[in-house]
């Protein structure tokens, strides 16, 4: 690698680092609700679980939706305006969260001209609380809907740019390095959120935060350009960058690339586009299960509260950063054993999709400690999201640049509607098992407590049986057995269909 380097430069690692920072920025912005909706803002605005459960839900349907237009957008705008737009919409929207307790107050008492202190000292003495939750999470919702709208573009734009500056065999390995942006942002939201909440309060947690985004802007104005106009791409590293088009061009049936633009229709009529799209509906509810689900999780098995959970999830996200070598072993295969890059990308694919199989064993030995679940989590992680910087890469081996961020986009709804099944049927597994599946003495839970088969269960209620000295057993636990097995054969699943659809490298030269 520092041979290449020295040959070629290595400008084009710059540019990857700016993506790196573009994704943690991403995901920083996407975590300041969840940090701080109930601690800080839940008591002014009187929400309950479900307001903020309604809020979180929408969020994740125009994510999903938006999606598919926004690759479409980046290919349309190309990729220097295309990543502008939309990290200026996200930006805008994540401070936009700021000010909808001015606008609250103002909407419900006509006082407008109030600063964030004022708003909640309006808004404490309005008596309809029903009033405020309805405007304060309609407002909310709108500023979501603004975030996702442009969050939604940084993926689609972060693979144009990698297909841009690196050729194929590299594009995995520079793929998992911005795509660990994800996790270093989950690290660093609940080390930093939290603390900028109750110091200055909730409103400048998203300000502060959503402001980084507009730095951000100013370099990628200054310092992205194509890389066959940029001033500090050499030569040599521009011959390294675009080698796979020589290659392409030599290819039986090449057509070369086009300007014309692209339509959804297009790009459905060719089987790349379906084995990309089923990889990512496959896989991508996976992580975010483990994401979203991971503290319940330790809630629910272990009894371990918010504070006790800290310590396991960050080293449960530490071990999700093992990824970045996940991006490199598709390097190694082509260089090292003459792969071409999709053979080498599908070879690393399968590798990591067996890793998952861990998740089988979370459960069954969980009763050891929750290291077990925490370092199986983990491990099952850093295999999505290796196997994710490879499959957004399958794009690039596959279609000319002008198509990559609208295909990346369809996968990315793919992936979203798969993320809501698992995750909204996750849920609907739980609450059934909770009740369905524990015993009480080895009786069933309902035939003691039938008044609960329409009721929900209070949070304390078994822990106050336990004390009465009867043995209970939580069906919850089979439910997330249930769940967990799932999510480990989801890879092996989505390799072997990828790999029937497109079983050998097969670039589309006549779109």
């Amino acid at each position: 690698m520092s041979q290449t380097k020295k040959t070629t430069g290595s400008y084009r690692w710059s540019i990857c680092a700016l993506l790196f920072f573009a994704t943690t920025i991403n995901y920083l912005d996407r975590q300041v609700l969840s940090l701080t909706w109930s601690d800080f803002i839940a008591p002014e605005f009187h929400w309950t679980n479900n307001d903020y459960g309604n809020i979180t839900a929408l969020f994740s349907i125009f994510y999903a939706v938006s999606l598919l237009f926004a690759g479409r957008f980046v290919d349309w705008l190309d990729t220097k305006k295309g990543f502008l737009w939309a990290i200026g919409i996200w930006s805008l929207g994540a401070c936009l969260h700021a000010f909808c307790g001015i606008a609250t107050a103002g909407i419900i008492t006509g006082d407008w001209f109030v600063g964030f202190e004022g708003a909640r000292e309006a808004i404490h003495l309005v008596k309809d609380t029903g009033l405020v939750i309805n405007v304060s999470v309609t407002l909310f919702i709108f500023a979501r809907f603004v975030l996702a709208v442009g969050e939604a573009g940084n993926f689609p734009a972060a693979i144009k740019t990698t297909a841009e500056y690196f050729p194929k065999k590299d594009r995995a390995f520079s793929t998992s390095i911005f795509n660990a942006g994800a996790t270093v942002g989950a690290l660093a939201a609940p080390i930093s959120i939290p603390f900028i909440a109750k110091s200055f309060g909730w409103e400048m947690a998203f300000i502060i935060i959503g402001a980084l985004g507009f730095v951000w802007m100013g370099f990628w104005i200054f310092m992205y350009d194509k890389p066959e106009k940029h001033p500090k791409v050499s030569a040599a590293e521009l011959e390294y960058i675009q080698q796979d088009d020589i290659a392409d061009s030599k290819l039986a049936g090449y057509v070369p690339e086009t300007s014309t633009k692209v339509s959804f229709a297009d790009c459905f009529k060719y089987k790349q586009t379906w084995a990309f799209a089923f990889g990512k509906f496959m896989t991508d509810g996976v992580w975010w299960f483990f994401l979203f689900w991971t503290p319940a999780y330790l809630k629910s098995v272990y009894g371990m509260e918010a504070t006790d959970a800290a310590l396991p999830l960050f080293v449960l996200y530490m071990i999700t950063l093992l990824s970045i070598i996940g991006g490199w072993l598709p390097t190694y295969f082509v260089e090292k054993k003459g792969m071409n890059p999709y053979e080498g990308r599908m070879r690393a694919m399968l590798i990591f999709a067996f890793f998952p199989l861990l998740a089988l064993l979370a459960q069954p030995l969980g009763y050891i400690s929750y290291w077990v679940p925490i370092i199986v989590i983990g491990i099952a992680g850093a295999a999505h999201q290796s196997w994710s910087a490879n499959i957004f890469t399958t794009v690039g081996d596959m279609f000319p640049k002008k198509a990559i961020a609208t295909v990346t986009g369809i996968g990315g709804l793919a992936g979203g509607l798969g993320s809501t099944l698992i995750n909204k049927g996750s849920g609907l597994l739980f609450d059934y098992t909770h009740k369905t599946f524990t015993t009480i003495d080895g009786l069933p839970f309902l035939e003691k407590f039938p008044q609960f088969t329409t009721q929900p269960i209070p949070e304390t209620f078994f822990k106050e049986l336990e004390k009465t000295g009867v043995v209970v057993y939580d069906g919850i636990n089979t439910g997330y057995m249930i769940i967990f097995s799932i999510c480990a054969v989801c890879y092996l699943i989505g390799w072997a269909v990828m790999k029937t659809l497109v079983p050998k490298y097969s670039p589309i030269t006549n779109l």
